[in-house]
């Protein structure tokens, strides 16, 4: 009854309050009525009333505070209600005495340790034993009636992170370090641990037992993993894992919940989280109301599960009550629908609906190919009552596909394998790529190499004469003109009678029109096109003529340009009338007869006054259409086309695109290479990659193990010199030389040299050339 009574008191609501500064931990008070609130630059307690919390007590108190009141963490004794401890950063243990009667609550002080202090914890039965841990590596058991420790625990190992007692065993405590080892001690033997395991793949930063299981022991780390441990048997066991999305900065078991805990993040993430561990990949319930790190969480009340307490880097104090938790399971997809690799599809529900019988209206329903399910029905998630504490079973189903089928990816594999990256010039490059993609049945991605290596190769002529580039003002020609002083000298004296004809008839006809006619151009008269085209009336032509001297012979037209199907002999039509403009040079008729052709003179296609583009576009133009080409691509996931041309075109495009947009598009497609364990088209895409991201991947988690060649000793340190036999490891076993380039060894012996030197001693002998008599082998 006294249990019903206690947590019958508490009451309260969601609510908050603003800090002066940032809190690094928080601890309450065996009565839940008051909270204390500890940081770098706070230190003070607040009451826990119905409106609000409220202000008690200040404890940094003095014109200049000292290192003492800056706290890593604090712990509110839960036994004796006057009685805190604090962890300094300056590596001190304060003791604190809410009953003194002087401003200044601090009682004893303990300096033993080194470095800063990351954990104090009382003894949940004995008053005047306090543990704590430090990041010199050691742990220290204070009796509160000394002025120094009473026992000191070394683990022989990095900083320790936390620690705490048993709750049932009386003598044991846990500690974890930062090398991923988590110790138990008994505290009657200082001088061993009675037993250690290694919980995490980085630090372990929390530990925390279970309030009711004498041996279930949780503990979070920098892997994003909460593991919980039984520790009741011969040998420790892991017995359940969550999966978060960051650090795990603190672990709290809920109170009259056994499989439900509460964690928060060290970083990234600043919500706090409810699990239960036997729904290890979805929050039981998630407070959403912090702005920054959660620094400190714990249950207001060690028997009431539905108020927690935490603090933030946000500067605010909160208390959230169980009731107003957001549930990420309701919001949750019922279904899971994926497909594998291969074009395998794999579907997951609710196992009572996968295993229900079929109802009327699905007599007629076909089934799938190799099985007898049925199809996928996409459902709501009803509200189930008795969901909440229990885990629910899901059914999965998995359809394989056929051989050959068009959702394999089989293409993926041999492009991967057939494209060529490097090692040849870029047309041969892009023209080896596009057959490969026409012979794997890819039209589109064959014919994007091909206009790849169109528009950013070098043209085969790429210098042509002054004629088919400007006119007399200047200007771009449309297309390239030409006039009788191009055509061929070979012409038959009966063509030039007949072109002679022709041009006195166009001059006959020029005559015939208005003499007051006025002609738009600045420099002469209007030029024709003859042929099948025609122009438009909005477009603005130069109008222009080449004058040549009478004696100068005609041409014939260059059979490089376009055949000429039959002879002009029809009198071409004059050109429409055009408006009188204001700045129109007003010509007479006189003037236009003197300037009319004859037969002397060179008639040619009507040019463009100014061109939008040059005939020869450089590279650079076609950037921002590649660019957009590539993200296409990208959209579509075929990340393999996206960064095949980025990596063939080089620095051609590579300034276009952000580094952040290559640097996720070699990601993906790498992370695709390596499941279908296509290794050495991986390899080669990190070293032909120019991100330094991606180029960095290679070098990490590599390590290369040398041995002494004198020795035979593993070589320590990162230079060639032994620290055991102070002898140089690099020293050439043929020229007895140091080598200061490429260095070859030989894995059996240790022996080796230059390379070139080795090469050239094993072509006659196979015994090792330092004299060791081994037989050495070069391949």
């Amino acid at each position: 009854m006294e249990k019903l009574t206690r947590v019958s008191t508490i009451s309260g609501r969601t609510m908050f309050c603003h800090l002066d500064a940032p809190a690094n931990a928080i601890s309450v008070c065996r009565d839940a009525t008051q909270v204390v609130v500890a940081g770098r630059n706070i230190f003070k307690i607040y009451g826990l009333e119905e409106d609000g919390f409220v202000e008690r007590l200040n404890l940094r108190v003095g014109r200049k505070p000292s290192l003492n009141f800056s706290c890593a963490d604090v712990m509110w004794h839960q036994m004796e209600e006057n009685l805190l401890a604090t962890a300094a950063t300056n590596g001190a243990v304060v003791m604190w005495n809410l009953a003194r009667p002087c401003r200044n609550k601090q009682e004893q002080l303990f300096t033993e340790h080194k470095r800063t202090v990351n954990k104090v914890c009382f003894h949940p039965t004995e008053v005047n034993m306090l543990l704590s841990g430090s990041q010199d590596g050691f742990m220290k058991c204070f009796d509160l009636r000394k002025k120094e420790s009473v026992s000191t625990f070394s683990g022989q190992s990095e900083s320790v992170r936390d620690v705490q007692f048993s709750i049932k065993d009386y003598f044991t405590f846990a500690a974890s370090f930062e090398n991923g080892n988590v110790q138990l001690w008994d505290i009657r033997r200082p001088d061993r641990y009675e037993r250690m395991f290694t919980a995490h793949t980085g630090p372990v930063f929390c530990c925390d037992w279970h309030p009711e299981d004498r041996g279930w022991l949780a503990t979070g780390g920098r892997d994003k993993m909460v593991k919980v441990w039984d520790m009741s048997t011969s040998r420790v066991k892991e017995i359940y894992c969550v999966q978060t999305i960051a650090s795990v900065a603190r672990v709290k078991w809920r109170p009259e919940r056994r499989y439900h805990l509460a964690t928060c993040s060290m970083m990234v993430d600043h919500n706090i989280y409810v699990w239960d561990v036997r729904r290890p990949f979805i929050p039981f319930a998630t407070f959403e109301e912090h702005k920054d790190v959660t620094t400190g969480i714990v249950w207001r009340h060690q028997h009431d599960p539905y108020y927690l307490l935490s603090g933030s880097k946000d500067s605010t104090l909160y208390q959230h009550m169980f009731k107003d938790a957001s549930r990420p399971v309701d919001r949750a997809n019922p279904e899971g629908l994926c497909f594998g690799l291969f074009g395998d599809l794999a579907f997951a529900a609710k196992e009572s609906l996968m295993s229900a019988p079929p109802s009327v209206g699905d007599v007629g329903r076909k089934t799938y190919p190799g099985g007898d399910r049925r199809y996928p029905i996409f459902f709501f998630k009803k509200p189930d009552v008795t969901e909440q504490f229990e885990q629910v079973s899901s059914a999965l189903s998995v359809f394989e596909s056929e051989a050959g089928s068009s959702v394999g990816m089989d293409w993926f594999i041999n492009t991967a394998q057939s494209y060529l990256l490097s090692g040849k010039p870029f047309g041969e490059l892009c023209e080896h790529n596009a057959q490969v993609a026409k012979r794997l049945n890819r039209p589109q991605e064959s014919t994007t190499w091909t206009m790849l290596r169109i528009m950013f190769s070098e043209p085969a002529n790429p210098s042509l004469s002054s004629n088919h580039n400007l006119n007399k003002s200047g200007n771009l020609p449309l297309v390239n003109s030409f006039s009788m002083k191009e055509m061929s000298a070979a012409l038959s004296e009966r063509n030039k009678e007949n072109r002679q004809d022709n041009l006195h008839s166009l001059e006959t006809n020029l005559n015939n029109n208005d003499e007051n006619e006025e002609t738009e151009g600045s420099e002469g008269q209007a030029e024709y096109l003859f042929g099948d085209a025609e122009l438009d009336d909005d477009d603005l032509y130069s109008m222009e003529h080449d004058n040549q001297a009478a004696e100068e012979p005609e041409y014939l037209l260059p059979q490089e340009a376009f055949p000429l199907r039959h002879e002009i002999i029809d009198h071409p039509s004059a050109p429409e009338p055009v408006q009188e403009r204001p700045e129109s040079p007003h010509v007479s008729g006189s003037e236009t007869e003197s300037t009319c052709l004859t037969s002397t003179e060179s008639f040619s296609l009507i040019s463009v006054s100014q061109l939008l583009f040059s005939p020869h576009l450089p590279p650079k133009f076609f950037c921002p259409i590649v660019k957009e080409m590539l993200c296409y691509y990208a959209e579509q996931g075929d990340v393999q086309m996206a960064v095949s041309v980025l990596i063939v075109l080089g620095d051609r495009i590579r300034k276009e695109i952000d580094e952040l947009t290559q640097e996720h598009w070699y990601m993906s497609y790498i992370d695709l290479l390596q499941r279908f364990e296509l290794w050495n088209v991986s390899n080669e895409v990190i070293k032909l990659s120019t991100c330094g991201a991606i180029m960095c991947l290679n070098q990490t988690s590599t390590t290369l193990h040398i041995n002494c060649s004198n020795c035979k000793r593993p070589m320590s340190n990162k230079g060639w010199i032994c620290d055991r036999c102070h002898q140089c490891a690099s020293v050439c076993a043929v020229c007895h030389h140091v080598v200061k380039g490429l260095f070859v060894w030989c894995q059996g012996c240790s022996h080796g040299g230059h390379l070139e030197h080795v090469m050239e001693w094993l072509k006659h002998s196979k015994h090792c050339p330092a004299g060791c008599g081994h037989l050495c082998e070069y391949t």
